[in-house]
């Protein structure tokens, strides 16, 4: 997607972005040797090679009662090169991702519910009104280790 080279410059300015959004170009300025100018034409030059492709508040996913989450493996029937099945799956808002994958499952899903219940009754009514799924196999997570957007972006400090 993007063939162009990041030098260490943009690798430290995106590893602190990752860090923390909301840091001023200013700060990230003294970080990096640079001004506070030159740092938001770089942020501006990464976005508009798609390298930054936005920024977004993380949630307690617990303050909103959704503290459930698993990971739904869907087989279906669609023809090989279509992707209707993952394209609803992803407009539904429990499902923080869908990932085309390999084996004898097509996707695997994650989601978010309250509760087993509530779990139950999204696999059954939104996911089972979607047409051309075969199966599902759920995997109901117990406790998380680790959960990151984060990238490994090199160049700098990555902790």
């Amino acid at each position: 997607m993007n063939c162009e080279q990041i030098d260490s410059i943009d690798r430290r300015i995106l590893t602190i972005l990752q860090s923390d959004a909301r840091v001023s170009n200013a700060a990230i300025a003294r970080d990096v040797g640079l001004t506070a100018s030159a740092v938001l034409e770089r942020i501006r030059k990464l976005q508009k090679r798609g390298i930054l492709e936005g920024f977004e508040a993380r949630i307690d996913p617990l303050a909103l009662d959704l503290g459930l989450l698993a990971f739904v493996f869907v087989e279906t029937d669609e023809s090989y090169g279509t992707s209707a099945v993952g394209e609803a799956l992803a407009a539904l808002p429990e499902v923080q991702e869908v990932h085309h994958v390999t084996g004898e499952d097509c996707y695997l899903v994650k989601v978010r519910a309250a509760d087993p219940e509530s779990l139950g009754k999204f696999c059954r009514e939104e996911i089972g009104a979607i047409g051309n799924i075969r199966s599902t196999k759920t995997t109901v997570v117990l406790g998380t280790l680790k959960e990151t957007g984060r990238l490994p972006v090199g160049g700098g400090d990555e902790s």
